[in-house]
């Protein structure tokens, strides 16, 4: 079958920088999907994002579908013919339909009537006459949160259209999409080379922007360009920039032609927290702060420019001139905060709404106070401290400083605390308490700082579930679901065994609205986000990539209804070890079958077995084992060694086999029935006191 290149490329006005990405991404796997579902194969596919255009190059796409199997059901063999056996219009019809003489087609017996059938090929559709249609609907599918309309037309997307590209070969594929004609000619860079670019054919695509239109295409690789360029531009300084990787990805969709532009601002501005500087040079104005190799900022930034400048001085100019009024009004705003102490903001808190039904920021902060005292007394955290922590941590909310750089309350509190001469562990533990602020991210170091973290997040999630404004769909306003991990990742990660449930009960319990549901609401909701925790881990992740779980271990250790999250961590660990024992599948096989027994008994079990009653051999030897092993298993149960435990519970393997070879649990005899049950029963506890291994695969 013969193949051709297939290029498609969207030209518009500047698309949303941080969404480009995704954008690529939903329109290249839409029309990948759509070709295999079509049938029509292909080589590599390479995709392209700049802030004015997305396109897709298919390397030797089939240039028809292949061959394709026909069956389809026509009327029944009642109302196909008359009582003569003469074909009737129905039946006629249904032949002409299908190309083909009644007499081709199959008589079918199917269920309780008889009805034609036809079977045959039809040949595949040419791709040409798809192509528009695929792309159509990966552009209607794309990621758009809010579409618009310009001109006079009815066509919406997130921006206007201004050309459309679709070549097959050499071939233009004629098609209209979001109101614009296809053609063959792309355009250049806005400024350095705006003049329409025709293409002879797909593959020209990628170098004929780099070479004639001032474009690099490809986001990965104009991506790498900004990053060597700007390192090499700090190297030669004798300074490394600081490369923060949302950073590198905004300005890539920022820019078609990157070019680095070195600028310099006031020594003075030197003299402010390090995170201030920073935050205004990436945040605010998209540049790359330079450090000196022990860390030391300096006065000076790299900027991306989106074109080569004949007068390069005068957009170093330019950019200096923007960002020095930021720098001002930082410097202003926190010289004017370091005027009044931190503790003097608090009563400003009361003015400063959370949410309507659950009262304003100084209400949260009095509940943050009540709770953290109460995890910090049973963390080893110092709860005076803690307690002052909590009262000071969302002070910064009512600065200048942080009314005008959001991204820094908590940070801003810690420099604030520490001019005002208290302790270090406080003013980090305000900086700490937003710890972790997403995936990735640090956690807190001190004992204060995590207390107030958990307590903060623990309220939220109280508050909003009691409210009932739990999240749905993909509307979390509240970051709840980042809350919940964040939670998880405290208690874990940091090796914090702390009773969950009773700290939700806690924090329900201070709620002004009043919930009967949404402590457990709250609890199962955690437990949720634990299930993605676990299983959505990447290696090298802080949560350990040291052993793997699974959805059914799970279930299997939630069935124990552990109270702490570390202590789930700890059975998890110790089940994905024992799976990989040669008695575990046995075991597991043996578990699953005392479920169903129990499960299926008619009469309840005896609460304790009566070795009076033992009559078997096999049934005596495995009630003595299992009186064998039950000390060990609740001393190692008891220092929550569940290795150790499911170690001891495995050299029951043995006699649970010789137990159900020889002998009959459900006896005809009452109480030999329920004595055998009973110990059943009693194997099933000892296990599921780790974990429920009857829930698992096998």
């Amino acid at each position: 079958m013969s193949t051709r290149d297939f290029l498609f490329e969207l030209g518009t006005e500047e698309l949303p920088p941080k969404a480009l990405r995704d954008l690529e991404s939903a329109l290249r796997d839409h029309v990948v999907a759509s070709l295999a579902a079509a049938g029509l194969g292909h080589g590599g596919v390479e995709s392209f994002a700049t802030p004015r255009r997305l396109a897709l190059l298919v390397r030797a796409l089939a240039t028809e579908q292949p061959r394709q199997q026909v069956r389809r059901r026509g009327p029944p063999v009642q109302a196909a013919f008359d009582a003569n056996g003469a074909p009737t219009r129905a039946a006629s019809a249904f032949a002409v339909s299908c190309g083909v003489p009644v007499a081709a087609l199959e008589r079918v017996r199917e269920g309780k009537g008889e009805f034609l059938y036809f079977s045959g090929e039809k040949p595949g559709a040419s791709t040409v006459s798809l192509l528009p249609g695929f792309v159509q609907a990966a552009l209607d599918a794309l990621p758009v949160p809010k579409r618009m309309r310009w001109g006079a037309g009815s066509a919406e997307f997130v921006r206007p259209v201004h050309w459309v590209v679709m070549l097959f070969g050499s071939e233009v594929v004629e098609a209209t999409l979001l109101g614009v004609r296809s053609g063959r000619s792309t355009r250049g860079h806005r400024f350095m080379a705006p003049s329409a670019i025709e293409l002879a054919a797909p593959a020209d695509y990628a170098e004929a922007l780099r070479d004639r239109g001032k474009v690099i295409p490809d986001f990965a690789a104009r991506r790498e360009r900004i990053r060597s360029e700007v390192e090499r531009r700090a190297a030669a300084r004798g300074a490394r920039a600081i490369l923060s990787e949302a950073l590198l990805d905004e300005v890539t969709a920022l820019v078609e032609w990157p070019v680095a532009i070195e600028g310099g601002f006031e020594a003075r501005f030197l003299e402010l927290p390090r995170e201030v500087l920073i935050s205004t040079l990436q945040d605010h104005q998209r540049y790359f702060p330079l450090e000196t190799p022990d860390g030391r900022l300096l006065p000076t930034f790299l900027a991306v420019s989106n074109l080569e400048s004949r007068d390069p001085a005068q957009v170093r100019a330019g950019n200096e001139r923007v960002v020095r009024p930021r720098l001002a009004d930082a410097e202003f705003f926190y010289r004017q905060d370091l005027k009044a102490p931190l503790a003097s903001r608090a009563a400003a808190l009361d003015g400063v709404t959370f949410q309507a039904r659950l009262g304003s920021i100084g209400d949260k902060s009095r509940r943050i106070e009540s709770l953290s005292a109460s995890i910090a007394s049973k963390i080893g955290a110092d709860v005076s401290l803690t307690k002052q922590c909590a009262r000071l941590a969302k002070c910064d909310l009512v600065s200048q400083m942080v009314g005008e750089f959001p991204e820094l309350q908590g940070i801003m509190g810690s420099y604030y605390a520490a001019a005002d001469g208290l302790p270090a562990e406080l003013a980090q533990g305000i900086r700490e308490h937003y710890l972790p602020r997403g995936a990735g991210d640090a956690l807190p170091a001190t004992r204060v700082g995590l207390a107030v973290a958990l307590a903060d997040r623990l309220d939220t999630l109280a508050g909003i579930f009691a409210i009932g404004q739990k999240p749905t769909g993909a509307k979390d306003p509240f970051g709840l679901r980042r809350a919940a991990i964040g939670v998880l990742r405290l208690l874990i990660e940091l090796r914090i065994d702390l009773d969950l449930r009773g700290c939700i009960d806690e924090a329900v319990a201070a709620q002004p609205v009043r919930s009967e549901t949404a402590a457990d609401e709250v609890h199962q909701y955690i437990l949720e986000r634990l299930r993605a925790y676990y299983l959505e881990r990447r290696p090298g992740d802080a949560a350990g990539s040291e052993f793997t779980t699974s959805s059914d271990q799970l279930d299997a250790v939630l069935a124990a209804a552990p109270r702490s999250p570390l202590d789930l961590d700890a059975r998890l660990r110790a089940l994905a070890g024992f799976l990989g024992e040669p008695a575990a599948a046995a075991l597991t096989a043996a578990n699953k079958r005392i479920a169903n027994i129990l499960r299926k008994s008619q009469a309840g079990p005896a609460t304790r077995v009566d070795h009076a009653l033992l009559r078997e051999p096999a049934e005596r030897a495995l009630a003595a084992a299992v009186e064998r092993c039950r000390g060990p298993v609740e001393q190692a149960l008891a220092r929550r060694d569940y290795a150790a435990a499911l170690a001891e519970l495995a050299t029951l393997r043995s006699d649970v086999d010789a137990f159900f070879d020889a002998v009959m649990v459900n006896d005809p005899e009452p109480s030999l029935r329920a004595n055998r049950l009973a110990l059943l029963g009693e194997i099933a506890d000892l296990f599921g006191r780790i974990a429920d291994l009857s829930r698992l695969p096998g």
